[in-house]
């Protein structure tokens, strides 16, 4: 009964509006550590519906050529980062003997989008519900930790909002924690990371099936639709501006359901999430996103990576 309560009064302060996403975030962590979750199923399945729908409804407030621009400087930026970041997980995992296909997992995870890309690469490579557990508990404790400290990072550095919002796409895991550290730090941050992120999402469908022909299996593709309606709002936003007053309650809704997004992702993480997770598996995870995340920084203050 306790858990319940603090949760929802908890879920009621996410959504409040008055707190950000990484006040949400560190809040749903702090009940995943320390109390049990109630309603865990209901949870998932309610985080991953507002997260599509938040970034639908951020839409709302992105001009179309703006996203057409990132999506396309992004497009290269994100193959090389992808298959950088595949080659040194698989890599990492074998050194390291993490078992072939959680080491996958945790090299997807942290290529294209966090816990998205390892759900729908799993079922494939024929996980286990353990292997997805460790993959899935690797990547969102990484992810929880980028959400926290990337902003302050990004601060003491001096990154303009441009190169921060480039550097959240295409550093952080899941798409929820890119857009809360964005949101954070600027509004232009915001626009690119979201559009470059999402175009880095586009690349599950490639990977499931390259992973699907390799390992012999029928692939039952999980098509991110949610990007289409993301552009479909741009579109709306930027040639129907007699809706204006809409988007913008469309976007302080999406805004909302992101930091309420980000509370219930924490919520998920508990002391027997990090206990499953071993040190093998997050060790490499640990490893891959610090060359993710340093060297596309480095990349970025030298201007080899530029929008």
């Amino acid at each position: 009964m306790l858990s319940r309560i603090v949760f929802l009064l908890c879920l009621l302060v996410s959504a409040s509006g008055l707190v950000s996403p990484p006040i949400a975030l560190a809040i749903g962590l702090v009940f995943g550590l320390a109390l049990r979750h109630p309603f865990g199923s209901v949870s998932r399945s309610l985080s991953k519906f507002l997260l599509q729908a938040s970034v639908v409804g951020l839409g709302f407030g992105m001009n179309l050529h703006q996203v057409v621009q990132a999506g396309r400087s992004g497009f290269v930026y994100t193959l090389l980062g992808i298959s950088f970041a595949l080659l040194a997980g698989m890599g990492l995992g074998a050194a390291l003997r993490v078992q072939r296909v959680p080491a996958f997992l945790i090299s997807t995870g942290t290529a294209i989008c966090g816990g998205s890309a390892i759900a729908a690469v799993g079922p494939i490579t024929r996980a286990s519900d353990d292997e997805m557990a460790v993959a899935l508990g690797t990547v969102f404790v990484l992810n929880s930790v980028a959400l926290l400290i990337f902003p302050s990072i990004g601060a003491a550095l001096k990154l303009t909002q441009a190169q921060f919002g480039l550097w959240a796409a295409l550093a952080i895991h899941d798409t929820s924690s890119v857009v809360g550290a964005a949101a954070k730090y600027g509004p232009v941050a915001l626009g690119i990371a979201t559009t470059v992120k999402l175009a880095r999402a586009l690349w599950i469908v490639p990977i499931s099936v390259a992973t699907a022909i390799v390992r012999g299996t029928k692939a039952k593709i999980q098509w991110p639709w949610f990007i289409g309606l993301f552009c479909l709002a741009a579109v709306c936003n930027t040639y129907l501006p007699a809706g204006t007053h809409t988007y913008v309650v469309a976007v302080k809704l999406a805004k909302i359901g992101l930091t309420v997004t980000l509370f219930l992702i924490g919520t998920g993480i508990s002391v027997a999430t990090i206990k499953r997770v071993g040190h093998r598996p997050l060790l490499q995870g640990i490893v891959l996103w610090l060359l993710v995340s340093v060297g596309s920084l480095w990349l970025i203050r030298i201007g080899w990576i530029v929008l």
